[in-house]
């Protein structure tokens, strides 16, 4: 009985452990379309919200979400201070691919490109599009996977609420 109380008071230990170190973005570097290096953790600390897209060429719902995102970002931005950025996992053969994609759709916000999919298996999801909202602290506050029409509101709704209890 005591090695199954140790037992479940052990994983329990390990489970809240690994919640918490989900609970802020994770140490990786990544490129922007000019080949600038970008620490995400660093984009987490301006005091600001952050919303992170994931995103790929090949994924119709993806671009659609983010298109929807850049249609409402000037308000987003003025309206609660958030930033976006974009994380494509297309693969490095692909980068051309993603670059002349962004620059024809001329999104306002960050893209970066993420081709090992290093950022993908720190926050530990299968599939695309995924988003999560960090709030000014750094903290992640929300996770979405999938794309349905009309998510973007309830994304500006999870905004609003940030926005009102912020101090």
């Amino acid at each position: 009985m005591k090695k199954l109380l140790f037992g479940l008071l052990l994983f329990t230990g390990f489970n809240v452990s690994a919640q918490e170190q989900l609970a802020s973005l994770p140490n990786v570097n990544l490129k922007d379309l000019q080949g600038n290096t970008i620490n995400i953790s660093e984009l987490a600390t301006e005091g600001k919200p952050l919303i992170i897209s994931f995103w790929a060429t090949w994924c119709t719902p993806c671009k659609k979400e983010l298109s929807n995102y850049a249609d409402l970002y000037e308000d987003w931005k003025s309206d609660f201070g958030v930033e976006v950025v974009a994380i494509s996992i297309d693969d490095a053969r692909n980068t051309a691919k993603v670059k002349s994609y962004v620059n024809g759709v001329k999104w306002p916000f960050l893209v970066l490109l993420d081709p090992n999919e290093d950022m993908k298996r720190s926050l530990n999801f299968q599939t695309v599009p995924f988003t999560i909202l960090i709030d000014k602290a750094g903290k992640i506050i929300y996770r979405h996977n999938s794309y349905v029409e009309g998510d973007e509101y309830v994304m500006e709704d999870k905004l609003k609420k940030l926005s009102e209890t912020a101090p």
